[in-house]
């Protein structure tokens, strides 16, 4: 009796360190290089998913996460995918959560969104689209992409409510893993937050 094949996965690169995520201030489009550090954390990367095979990589257009992709061995493979940009914060743009509350006491972004940006439905409408590329998918696929986009989709993928991103912590260049279980029946999280690969 054969095993049965392993089940596809998607792996979720999250973007290296860059001076405003540093520095607390959410950054949605406006397109920051990585700081040194950024640039060693992507490095870090290449150990650690250079021995997987992907079938197919994918990058925000964004430099943030288009230089983490190159840094850790993949940006000859990468194919961009608009999709995967950073959720747009319009009016949000640049400040801190502690700025943003002093406006408006009690915002929460997965549920309230940003004014002059996007609201948590349409960035969950950009996440479905993309769930329903990746399950079209053979073999493994690997993301680059941002923070708050990559909470979305993974709770996308569950099959959550898009405030459900809320409750996902994730860190600059961390790794993790949406996966399936019973042959493709139950989508699952299979990794999150992780940043084994991280000196110190």
């Amino acid at each position: 009796m054969s095993a049965a094949p392993a089940l596809p996965r998607v792996v979720l690169a999250r973007h290296g360190q860059t001076a405003w995520s540093l520095s607390g201030q959410h950054t949605g489009l406006t397109d920051l290089p990585l700081t040194a550090a950024g640039e060693a954390e992507a490095r870090s990367l290449a150990a650690r998913l250079q021995a997987q095979r992907f079938a197919r990589v994918l990058c925000s257009p964004l430099q943030r996460a288009v230089q983490t992709c190159a840094l850790a061995g993949f940006g000859t493979r990468a194919e961009i995918d608009a999709r995967l940009v950073e959720w747009h914060y319009g009016d949000y743009e640049g400040r801190t959560s502690a700025q943003i509350h002093a406006l408006q006491p009690g915002w929460q972004l997965f549920r309230d969104g940003c004014p002059g940006g996007e609201t948590p439905a349409q960035v969950a409408q950009r996440a479905d689209s993309l769930v329903g590329t990746l399950r079209a998918f053979d073999g493994d696929t690997l993301l680059f992409s941002s923070g708050h986009f990559l909470r979305m989709l993974a709770v996308r993928w569950l099959g959550l409510p898009a405030q459900a991103g809320a409750l996902l912590a994730i860190d600059t260049a961390s790794l993790g893993v949406l996966g399936y279980e019973h042959q493709v029946q139950q989508p699952t999280l299979r990794l999150w937050n992780d940043t084994g690969h991280l000196v110190g």
